[in-house]
């Protein structure tokens, strides 16, 4: 399969500089919420550039928009900026600077490629209409877009239509995933506390064992996907804690079970929710104890529109060719917090080519993970060719 990448001469001249930017924000994660330099370091950029910049939106979020011309459309283009709670073990000269944290998700290239793609336009401006340039806070499970949509993101600054992209490791550079419909699972964080008595280890007669309740509910919960969902559909209930006790011979008075829910399908998401529900309550009280149920999405089945979709696919056939666009994995069910947006807003989230060695082909949330800046400059054409044509002079 060939890959020659049209990327546009203005993106490829000032290509180093945004890679050395992309190094600099790299050496310095922030956590959600935390992105107080990084949303400096972005809204001093595009004041520069010329942009009408709004910072502080929910949270440390910020938007830079930009007209041209009288064209009454309008898109939105989001990046997100946080980093994650990892030891980063790369050995780069541009490694984090910050103990226990790193970016491990290439939050870092995604706000890079943005900003190459605001300089561009700045330079260019050949467009028609109103672009609005989201830089989005604590996409990792915090509810960052949640945050920005609370706080007007929106009804402040209309979009007719919003993209995103997110590298991924293990597909070359220069490929992308564009898709309509589901392109990200959805994703639940399930939360369960069982309450029973504490009992002597030796004596457990007169103890309510929350441990072993524990150990029944889990067993029983795979039968969920096994047992209730078609095996044409994909889902997954993955237990990833269990915490109970401190001691070889107490029964302690409590137990958490941590769970992770992913469904490409909202009818499916609904499922299983019911069916959790109904295991744990009944399972518990046939051990006698109580339980307490948290249930909190984090995500919803991200559903790209197919007319968006379709602009997307156009635009990255221009730069790439058709035969580089290829069909998600079947096996991967990453949740992502755009999809909230997405349930407001028709448009369209695409997957870019991180590369298949060293550090790019290392998957995502491993601490020897690095974003490949050969994609950088591949990312921002993309972006500007989809806004050139959507908002056509």
């Amino acid at each position: 399969m060939s890959r020659i990448i049209n990327i546009l001469p203005e993106v490829k001249k000032h290509a180093a500089e945004f890679v050395e930017l992309r190094h600099r924000i790299h050496a310095h994660p922030e956590l959600g919420f935390e992105e107080i330099e990084t949303s400096k370091l972005v809204v001093q950029k595009l004041q520069e550039w010329g942009y009408e910049v709004t910072p502080d939106v929910g949270g440390t979020g910020v938007v830079g928009r930009l007209k041209v011309g009288q064209g009454s459309r309008t898109i939105g283009i989001r990046a997100d900026m946080d980093a994650l709670p990892i030891l980063e073990d790369t050995g780069l000269s541009y490694a984090s600077k910050l103990h226990g944290k790193m970016h491990a998700c290439g939050h870092d290239g995604h706000t890079a490629i943005l900003l190459a793609a605001a300089y561009y336009f700045s330079q260019t401006k050949r467009f028609n209409g109103t672009l609005n340039l989201i830089f989005q806070p604590a996409e990792e499970g915090l509810g960052g877009a949640q945050r920005m949509m609370a706080d007007g993101l929106f009804e402040r600054f209309p979009c007719d239509a919003i993209f995103a992209l997110h590298n991924a490791p293990g597909l070359p550079v220069g490929m992308f995933v564009a898709q309509s419909g589901a392109m990200a699972a959805s994703s639940d964080s399930v939360t369960i506390t069982l309450t029973g008595k504490g009992s002597h280890g030796a004596m457990p007669q007169f103890g309510r064992d929350p441990v072993v309740a524990a150990a029944s509910i889990v067993m029983a919960l795979q039968t969920i996907v096994s047992r209730n969902i078609s095996t044409a559909d994909a889902a997954v209930v993955t237990v990833g804690s269990i915490q109970a006790g401190t001691a070889h011979n107490v029964i302690p008075e409590t137990a958490k079970i941590l769970i992770t829910v992913r469904t490409l399908d909202k009818a499916v998401q609904t499922l299983i929710e019911k069916r959790l529900r109904e295991i744990v309550e009944f399972q518990a009280r046939s051990f006698d104890v109580t339980a307490e149920i948290a249930y909190r999405p984090i995500s919803r089945v991200l559903m790209n529109t197919e007319q968006e979709s379709g602009w997307a696919r156009e635009a990255i056939a221009a730069l790439v060719g058709m035969d580089n666009i290829v069909p998600l994995p079947a096996e991967r069910m990453g949740g992502e917090d755009f999809s909230w947006m997405l349930e407001k807003v028709p448009g369209c989230y695409v997957a870019l080519g991180n590369g298949t060695e060293g550090n790019g082909g290392c998957m995502i949330h491993n601490p020897g993970y690095d974003f490949n800046d050969d994609a950088l400059p591949i990312g921002a054409s993309y972006w500007a060719r989809l806004v050139e044509q959507y908002l056509v002079a």
